[in-house]
């Protein structure tokens, strides 16, 4: 069996994506010298297939489903043997493990977030022993918390970010002005801090991925007609004390919205696929209403969990703009 015949049969037989049955029936043809049936290529990949290895506050995860079945995700003329996709707010990259792409640029303004994707790609064994040696308590937590990131190894950095996040409340990543973390400990039962199975995947599917932490104005430049952009930014506020985007010491303005309005209308132009989720807000549905008939802003049903108020959490709505 030929890597276009799995790639169809993995579509029609198993219901995946075209971008990740490609994928996977590539990686197969290398791979899988006696597997000759889609049977066995579908068996391989569950075997091997990566997550997540964070948690991430408005992960996409809990969407994917919603967005297939309303057919927004992903375009259909996208050739992922030929072009790029491109994830420029990376955070947990629930959409990149979901399709997997053969070509992909993943980028992000979180420094130790992009070093910690980088030491799972080229250094997970050693990622791996650094995490097996931590302790979970409150004052370790806090000790771990107060270090500056900056005078730690690359490897050490990657540990602590991961610890951080599976030990802190609700998966947040929070910075204050002076970009210090300031996530409070979870207290959790029994977090699992080394998820070396996972791990080892997730470097196996970032292997001849670009990782890069720059600013998405300038990775975006490399994007040409026919590339796929999913956008998942901070979300502009709901109200003035809903807002949780305090991801890097500058924060996301209203300014820095309009800005990424500019750059997604800028791709359209180029010839690109674009999708974009932000929150349900007039300010977000005007700023990309009236743009091109083919730019449509759809509504979907997500769940957030974090809120001040147990009011605000629950069942919420939020947009998806996409161009295709």
């Amino acid at each position: 069996m030929n890597k276009s015949s799995i790639a169809i049969s993995l579509q029609r037989e198993y219901g995946f994506n075209h971008i990740l049955a490609n994928s996977v029936a590539s990686k197969a043809e290398s791979k899988l010298k006696d597997c000759s049936d889609v049977d066995c290529v579908k068996n391989w990949y569950d075997e091997n297939k990566p997550k997540p290895f964070v948690k991430w506050v408005g992960g996409k995860r809990q969407l994917l489903k919603q967005f297939k079945l309303m057919k927004l995700y992903p375009p259909d003329d996208f050739k992922s043997d030929e072009n790029k996709y491109f994830e420029p707010f990376v955070g947990g990259g629930a959409v990149f493990f979901d399709l997997l792409p053969q070509k992909a640029i993943l980028s992000d303004m979180n420094r130790e977030l992009v070093i910690t994707y980088n030491i799972i790609k080229d250094d997970v064994r050693n990622l791996i022993k650094s995490l097996k040696k931590h302790k979970y308590n409150k004052d370790y937590y806090l000790k771990l918390r107060d270090k500056d990131p900056k005078k730690l190894s690359n490897v050490d950095v990657a540990s602590r970010f991961i610890y951080l996040n599976k030990t802190g409340f609700n998966g947040m990543y929070r910075v204050n002005n002076s970009g210090k973390f300031n996530v409070p400990f979870g207290n959790q039962k029994k977090p699992l801090i080394c998820d070396e199975d996972n791990l080892i995947k997730v470097s196996e599917s970032l292997r001849n991925i670009k990782i890069v932490n720059r600013d998405y104005k300038e990775v975006l430049k490399e994007a040409k007609r026919g590339d796929f952009i999913y956008f998942d930014p901070p979300y502009h506020p709901l109200n003035e004390t809903s807002s949780f985007t305090g991801y890097t010491s500058g924060g996301f303005s209203t300014k820095d919205q309009e800005d990424l309005r500019d750059a997604y209308f800028e791709l359209h132009k180029r010839g690109c696929f674009v999708m974009l989720s932000n929150s349900n807000t007039k300010f977000i549905k005007n700023i990309y209403s009236g743009l091109d008939e083919k730019i449509k802003i759809h509504e979907v049903d997500a769940t957030r969990m974090i809120n001040s108020k147990a009011t605000g959490r629950g069942k919420i709505k939020e947009v998806l703009v996409v161009n295709y």
